[in-house]
């Protein structure tokens, strides 16, 4: 009898342990992807840093939120100097995407880049990517919804006087510029766009001394790129009858009578064609755009103004006839 207890005894023992040793080992968390921004102005600037803001956290959500995806930024970095700074922060702290979401930070980033090859990083809006495995660049051919909205203020301008409140003759803000003007003229060549280029992404004050100007030379409808034309829908606001056409953002809120139609930048597929290349191993080296066509792009009719029929059919055209390549745009 005892050595049958000593015999079940030795039987149970080597059952656990083999329970034990079969028993899976507990699985380690996944890390989040790590991707840090840095914007010249602000998360809430209704424009250009706003729209990749909201893009990121679109898609953390559509990862599985922060656990899968963690998100850190610096806005209102509109001094160049202190980028390159900001971006070795990132870096070093092992973030696995660090996006300079401006086109006067390209220098920085191609200075920064090649000190951390195991990053990826991207910019825009530019189509350089310094030929570095490591950097993406990203645009959008933002002439596509420019030369939408200048139909649709050619078709709603009373005076023939159209006001363009720019900041810096480069990158989209050119872009979308050259593309309005183009949209006014499809329409009526003898529509006159008159342009004033402030000289700065920011300066709130230029825009709106700018805008004033245009208003008082007789122009009934504004359009203009950039954060700082807070200031241009501010003046247009002020004098109660200026319509107004955005770009970048969604602008109805700021001027819910008065808003035309806005061009929105969806960044959403660009950055996930760059998570997932980086997964796949693939750390730079390409250049997204963002068109009508692949969606990157979208023209958003503010609901809040009674858009006439016909004006609206002429941009729905023009949008039909950009995607379907019948209209080509120049940038």
């Amino acid at each position: 009898m005892k050595g049958h207890r000593m015999l079940i005894a030795v039987l149970l023992v080597a059952v656990l342990v083999t329970s034990a040793c079969a028993a899976p080992a507990p699985a380690t968390p996944a890390k989040p992807l790590r991707v840090a921004v840095i914007m010249p102005s602000a998360t809430t600037d209704m424009a250009f840093s706003q729209s990749m803001y909201q893009a990121l956290l679109t898609v953390q959500k559509d990862l599985g939120g922060p656990s899968a995806m963690e998100i850190k930024y610096t806005e209102n970095l509109f001094n160049v100097p202190d980028v390159p700074p900001a971006l070795r922060d990132y870096a070093s702290q092992g973030f696995d995407i660090v996006i300079a979401h401006g086109s006067q930070y390209g220098s920085s980033v191609q200075d920064v880049a090649k000190d951390f090859p195991k990053t990826t990083f991207a910019w825009g809006t530019d189509v350089n990517t310094f030929g570095m495995p490591n950097i993406y660049a990203y645009t959008a051919a933002a002439e596509e919804g420019g030369y939408v909205n200048g139909v649709l203020a050619a078709k709603l301008t009373k005076t023939k006087q159209i006001g363009v409140t720019g900041p810096v003759e480069v990158g989209d803000a050119k872009t979308y510029i050259d593309g309005f003007t183009q949209g006014v003229a499809s329409v009526d060549p003898s529509i006159k766009v008159n342009k004033t280029w402030t000289g700065s992404f920011s300066d709130v004050a230029l825009m709106t001394e700018a805008a004033k100007t245009h208003i008082a030379a007789g122009a009934d409808a504004l359009t203009g790129s950039s954060q700082s034309v807070v200031g241009s829908i501010g003046a247009a606001k002020d004098k109660g009858s200026i319509l107004w056409f955005g770009t970048q953002s969604d602008q109805a809120t700021l001027a819910p009578n008065l808003v035309v139609a806005s061009q929105v930048y969806d960044w959403t597929s660009i950055l996930k064609d760059m998570i997932n290349n980086r997964k796949a191993g693939k750390l730079g080296g390409d250049i997204f755009t963002l068109h009508l066509k692949n969606g990157g792009l979208k023209i958003v009719y503010n609901s809040g103004y009674a858009l006439p029929a016909d004006a609206k059919a002429a941009g729905d055209k023009a949008i039909a006839g950009i995607t379907d390549g019948s209209i080509k745009v120049q940038p």
